[in-house]
């Protein structure tokens, strides 16, 4: 599974009135440091009615300034609706954070043997921009 593909079904294991950050997400997909890259692969995402991105912010819990569905208030309306409070657009973290540790699937690995990207710091793999 591509890195994208493993970001994707993380985000989509996160819980309706729950958020994760970019960091917790590239750690549960096997890259940890690689926040920017799972921002870049939610921007890319091919599949918004299934993924919600809404449901991840930055370490601080604030939330995205290029939110991809319609930027800083729709994703504030989206989490809100879920029941997540957000103030001055941040998320308290100690109270929303979703902290259920995601169970890897036996036999799926998020680490693509042909990605060669442990280098970059979070740099999308070549192949992983067309997705």
């Amino acid at each position: 599974m591509s890195f994208y593909g493993a970001v994707y079904e993380i985000v989509r294991k996160i819980p309706e009135g729950k958020v994760a950050t970019y960091g917790q997400i590239a750690a549960l997909a096997g890259k940890p440091g690689a926040a920017r890259a799972v921002g870049n692969a939610l921007h890319h995402n091919p599949a918004q009615s299934l993924t919600p991105c809404h449901r991840v912010v930055n370490s601080r819990g604030r939330l995205s300034g290029a939110f991809a569905f319609g930027g800083l208030k729709e994703q504030r309306f989206l989490l809100e609706r879920e029941g997540v409070e957000v103030v001055n657009y941040q998320v308290d973290l100690n109270r929303f954070q979703w902290k259920e540790r995601f169970e890897i699937q036996q036999g799926i690995s998020y680490n693509d043997p042909n990605d060669d990207n442990s280098d970059t710091k979070g740099a999308p793999h070549e192949s992983d921009r067309s997705r």
